[in-house]
């Protein structure tokens, strides 16, 4: 199914006359396999096929989760990198920040504040690294969010901060799809001495609903190889320093 998700993740949607072809599988198999994600809230059944759920909206967690998976990767590298001994890391939520948690699961000495109920699941289970969990309320991104969290927030002084976007763009600066998120996600900046933003391709370029930070307010962004040549120039004319891998 996660093959699926990944084709319908690129187009929006999906045929089962092309889905059987592509993978090899019987109609049949596409259909039951469609019904399951349509019963899971992931896509939605249509007349031959199915669209992602909420078209136009924020994908699904795990659906976003099969989207340029070895970039992510890459990216989740190289943030850690950034990451010096005994430092404050603020990490917000998303499929990259995930892998930015993987990156640093074995680092020694470190403080991880995040919002992140599943970077957070990841990361409790190793001593080594002191977690501070951000209490909010809870978004479909498995980000805590809100008031409380940003009060909680105030409390705390960060190193680094990496925050994902939804989009991202020399004119609109860092932006999402949900505007309490966008919130709090400037807070994690603003408690931070270093701001990075992760973004794989995909997200550059994008404008999204709520504004985070204009671009001024960003140190550095981590992308792929792959992303618009011209946008990044804009990024780094813009001062602001980009890591490409």
């Amino acid at each position: 199914m996660s093959a699926i998700l990944e084709r319908a993740s690129e187009t929006g949607r999906v045929d089962v006359a092309e889905l059987a072809a592509a993978l090899g599988v019987s109609g049949a198999t596409i259909r039951r396999d469609l019904q399951s994600l349509s019963a899971s809230h992931l896509l939605q059944r249509t007349h031959g096929g199915a669209v992602v759920a909420d078209t136009g909206q924020e994908l699904s967690v795990r659906v976003k989760a099969t989207r340029n998976q070895a970039e992510k990767r890459r990216i989740g590298t190289a943030a850690a990198e950034l990451v010096e001994d005994g430092a404050v890391v603020g990490l917000t939520g998303g499929t990259t920040a995930a892998e930015v948690g993987r990156a640093l699961a074995d680092r020694r000495g470190i403080t991880v504040v995040t919002n992140a109920i599943d970077i957070a699941a990841e990361l409790v289970h190793r001593p080594q690294i002191t977690l501070v969990v951000i209490g909010g309320v809870a978004q479909p991104s498995n980000e805590l969010v809100g008031p409380a969290a940003e009060m909680m927030l105030d409390n705390y002084h960060l190193d680094i901060a990496f925050i994902g976007v939804d989009g991202l763009s020399a004119q609109a600066g860092c932006t999402t799809y949900r505007e309490m998120e966008a919130q709090t996600d400037r807070n994690f900046l603003e408690r931070a001495r270093r701001s990075v933003v992760i973004a794989d391709r995909s997200k550059i370029g994008r404008v999204t609903f709520a504004r985070i930070v204009p671009l001024a307010r960003v140190d550095d962004i981590i992308t792929d190889k792959d992303a618009d040549p011209e946008r990044l120039r804009e990024f780094s004319e813009s001062g602001v320093r980009v890591h490409v891998v």
